[in-house]
């Protein structure tokens, strides 16, 4: 009989943890999904649209570099509008770069970075490689960065 009731109050500790793991990881699910509600609310807004400067060229050289050398890259930016700026979507022309998307909205007059890793493992010679931003920007949403690397064998 104690056998039975010590694994049943070891079953009910067990349970109540899992239980409270799983909430907390629900909260966190909660705010990314709350985030991604407020932004997709922006974008489809063109009153919630703002400007957008890129303080550095949308055009970098990276240079030369070993295969197998990973390759980061970045673009600096500036919101020049009036309303929050809003990066909806950040992606690469293929699996080889990965971009990060910014998550928090930038407020006006705060300036941000757009980042990269280019993996040139099976990559050799010139690559010329395209990031899509997706932004609540006028005039266009759509902003074309470009970097250019040189991969030795």
């Amino acid at each position: 009989m104690k056998k039975i009731i010590f694994i049943l109050l070891i079953t009910t500790v067990l349970l109540a943890c899992t239980s409270t793991d799983k909430k907390s990881g629900d909260s966190s699910n909660n705010s990314d999904s709350t985030l991604q509600a407020e932004k997709a609310k922006i974008m489809s807004d063109t009153a919630n649209y703002t400007s957008i400067q890129w303080l550095d060229s949308t055009f970098l050289s990276m240079g030369t570099v070993n295969e197998g050398a990973q390759v980061e890259v970045s673009f600096r930016f500036k919101n020049t509008g009036t309303k929050p700026l809003v990066i909806a979507n950040v992606t690469a022309s293929c699996g080889c770069t990965i971009p990060e998307t910014p998550q928090q909205p930038f407020a006006p007059g705060e300036e941000g970075v757009i980042k990269a890793k280019f993996d040139s493992k099976g990559r050799v010679g010139e690559q010329r490689k395209h990031i899509n931003v997706d932004a609540n920007t006028t005039p266009s949403r759509d902003h074309d960065l470009e970097f250019t690397v040189d991969v030795k064998k």
